[in-house]
């Protein structure tokens, strides 16, 4: 196939009236080459018997045989449900920094909806190690905050840190509190864009706040709230690691135990490399096929999409 000399003199053209804006990509594409392409050449230990002393390159293969023992273990129907209970009850909160920007957006009295932002932001800065600490203090049946409110009427606390029947709902609703606020800045600054005229013109037709926000606000939010919902529905079987693992116990880890805790256990701690890969790979082309499909869906059904 030969290469259109016009074209190609075009584009050299196009390269040297805009060098500098490539020389600021550069690093951008440089690191993304290093550190997301260039590690992949590891996805296939998931398909050798990986020996560490042996390298990736000279390992012999086994070709589907861990994820065939994985599929057959008795882990998989568990981890399995666990990581899609907690990731539906997850996406299943996905309106409620929706609601909460709309609300601030109808905020008038100016320092207070300032003070609002703040103190609904502030968790986010909350490190995960912390906040499972305050979350076992402030839980606990005997000491806590909790325990005492329950002993103030003479009754016996629940354990919630160590109920596998409620350790998605703590998990859950632990993170909406501490990132409800942050995530709702995307819509707010959606909604700082739309133009002050279409509330004019709607103040002069007699429309109330409710029709305000139903017929300007909510059309305006949609393509912002779409695009993350579907990157949202992409990670779907990703929950995060840190979390859930430093949660678990004992008494809750037939609820908890996810695919990400189990990858880690049988990686590192049980050192089975090529078993840990295999299931780390079902899981992420699991997501990368829900992300295809649902990015496909919406562009179907409506007129936005990823791509």
């Amino acid at each position: 196939m030969r290469t259109n000399p016009l074209y190609m003199g075009r584009t050299l053209e196009r390269i040297r009236r805009n060098w500098g804006l490539y020389v600021l990509l550069f690093p951008a594409v440089l690191l993304t080459l290093l550190f997301a392409y260039k590690p992949m050449y590891g996805v296939l230990i998931a398909f050798k018997d990986y020996s560490p002393a042996l390298g990736i390159g000279d390992s012999p293969w086994a070709g589907f045989k861990y994820f065939e023992k994985f599929f057959h273990s008795y882990q998989f129907t568990n981890t399995i449900r666990n990581t899609l209970v907690i990731s539906l009850y997850s996406l299943a909160t996905f309106p409620i920094p929706i609601m909460l920007a709309l609300l601030v957006n109808q905020m008038r009295a100016g320092r207070f909806k300032r003070f609002f932002q703040t103190v609904s932001y502030m968790p986010h800065f909350i490190s995960t190690v912390v906040m499972v600490g305050l979350m076992l203090i402030l839980f606990s049946p005997s000491t806590g905050l909790v325990g005492n409110m329950y002993q103030l009427f003479g009754a016996q606390a629940p354990d919630l840190m160590g109920s596998s029947a409620l350790f998605s709902s703590v998990y859950v609703w632990s993170d909406v509190w501490q990132h409800v606020g942050w995530d709702s800045i995307i819509y707010i600054a959606a909604l700082s864009a739309v133009d002050p005229s279409l509330y004019e013109a709607a103040t002069v037709d007699g429309a109330s706040r409710w029709h305000k926000v139903r017929y300007i606000d909510i059309p305006m939010l949609l393509p912002t709230a779409i695009t993350l919902l579907i990157l949202r529905v992409g990670g779907l079987l990703g929950v995060g690691f840190e979390k859930v693992y430093l949660m678990q116990n004992d008494l809750n880890i037939l609820s908890s135990e996810i695919l990400s805790t189990y990858v880690y256990k049988i990686g590192l701690l049980s050192s089975q490399y090529s078993f840990s890969s295999a299931i780390n790979l079902f899981n992420t082309v699991i997501n990368f096929i829900l992300l295809i499909l649902v990015n496909q869906l919406s562009k179907k059904y409506s007129e936005n999409s990823l791509w």
